[in-house]
Parts: structure tokens; sequence; C-alpha cells
């Protein structure tokens, strides 16, 4: 595998966002499938469902459900076409290796529990990128020896 997305990636891949045309650029020069886990497709449903939880309470925020719906459906089909895979990893080693970048950095640069989730699945998966719009994942991502794009 040579990159890993995190979540920032995967709306700017199936969400209209600002930063989607760098998204599906980005995409478009890969040579592998975009490698997801269950945790990342997870917290990529639980964060859609969030967002459409907040516009309910306040119209100027968050997103449409049926955005929401079509951003789960195209990742679900992008799996089933191969576009996406799921990529197997051990769930306890990215745990204790997110505990190790916690302990490094967590103090010092402010890194949230999934930041680091994330980076510490791409190390794990042996990724050489990490797709990430997320400037605090970046930094740790690339203080971690791995390349931050787009």
């Amino acid at each position: 595998m040579k990159a890993y997305p995190d979540t920032s990636f995967l709306y700017g891949f199936y969400l209209k966002q600002t930063n989607s045309p760098l998204a599906a650029a980005h995409a478009g020069t890969m040579k592998e499938p975009l490698h997801t886990t269950e945790l990342l497709r997870y917290e990529f449903r639980q964060s859609l469902r969030f967002q459409v939880w907040r516009r309910a309470a306040n119209p100027r925020e968050g997103i449409v459900q049926t955005d929401a719906e079509a951003a789960l459906n195209q990742l679900e089909a992008d799996l089933l076409g191969g576009v996406a895979v799921l990529a197997p990893c051990d769930l306890l080693e990215v745990l204790r290796r997110a505990d190790d970048l916690s302990n490094r950095h967590t103090i010092a640069e402010g890194c949230r529990s999934f930041d680091i989730l994330h980076v510490a699945t791409a190390l794990h998966l042996g990724a050489k990128e990490f797709l990430s719009f997320d400037d605090r994942q970046r930094n740790l991502a690339t203080s971690e020896g791995l390349v931050a794009k787009p």
C-alpha cells in the first residue's frame, strides 16, 4: 500500500467541498485503489451522521441528510467496485502504536484521538503517504516519516 487517507480526505472525495477538486485530482493519479479500514469507514459514517444532526440543530451548519446518504452510498459502491478496498489491520496493534504516538506527541502538539489512530493505522499498514487536509494530522504523519499529500 502506498497511501492511506483520513476522514478529511474522504470528505473531500465524497462530498462537495472546497478541497474536493484537489482530492479528485490526487485520486486520479493513484495507481492503486483507495485503501480504507473498518475504523476509517466507521469514523466517516459517524461523522456524516453527526453533521446531519448538526444541520437539524442549526440549518447553517452541518450537511443535509441526502448528501450524507449519497456520500455513504458512493463509498459502498466504490468498495464493491474496487475503486476502494478495505485493508485488514490488527486493531490491537494499531491501538498500541497509537498509544506510543500519543505519548510522544499529544502533550506538545495537541493531537486528537482519531488523528492519532489514522496515522497509527497508516504506519501499521506500511503506507508511505498520508492523505489528509487536516494540518495537525499532516504534521503528525510527517513527523513519523510519512509523506503528507495531496
